[in-house]
């Protein structure tokens, strides 16, 4: 299994916002910036069989932008072991039930997300691996997922997922003679 952990984009600052916290948006260079990832995470040839994300909307904004240019025949399913003040082990015990072969993308928010990472390759939950906005960390399995067997494939901050994405798309528009 290959579990790829997805911080939202950009939203707008929660002093600026007056509605309700699950609401707060993303701004419109969240919106860009996490698009340009989503292109980076394609560069990389992820084809996810799953598509995971909180139900705030500044996450499944997020993976709206992603299904988009990652897999646009894939649902996005909101589930609650992603909202903020979920414990990783609720996310990794839903991780479990999935089948060995599966690619898992989870759009969530941090601290859970980092603290999945750490759960998955310590054993145990610390706060030692935040996860940037619009970034993104692959962690494998060779079987069923369990807390402290992961292995990191991958841990890319935003502005890699962007550049890979940009060298995606000037390879594809390059002209051959």
């Amino acid at each position: 299994m290959d579990c790829v952990l997805v911080r939202h984009g950009i939203a707008v600052e929660p002093d600026d916002w007056e509605g309700a916290e699950e609401n707060r948006p993303l701004t419109e260079k969240g919106k860009r910036r996490a698009r340009q990832a989503a292109e980076g995470l394609a560069a990389l040839d992820c084809k996810p069989t799953h598509l995971f994300t909180s139900p705030f909307v500044r996450a499944y904004d997020t993976a709206r932008l992603l299904r988009a240019v990652v897999c646009p025949t894939l649902k996005v399913e909101t589930r609650e072991e992603l909202v903020v003040g979920a414990k990783p082990e609720q996310l990794v015990a839903l991780l479990r039930t999935l089948p060995s072969d599966s690619t898992v993308v989870c759009v969530g928010h941090e601290p859970l997300l980092g603290e999945v990472v750490s759960l998955l390759l310590c054993g145990k939950t610390l706060p030692n691996f935040p996860l940037k906005k619009a970034g993104a960390a692959c962690i494998h399995a060779d079987e069923v997922i369990t807390s402290g067997h992961g292995r990191l494939r991958w841990w890319l901050q935003p502005i890699q997922l962007r550049d890979l994405g940009k060298r995606a798309q000037n390879k594809k528009g390059v002209k051959r003679i």
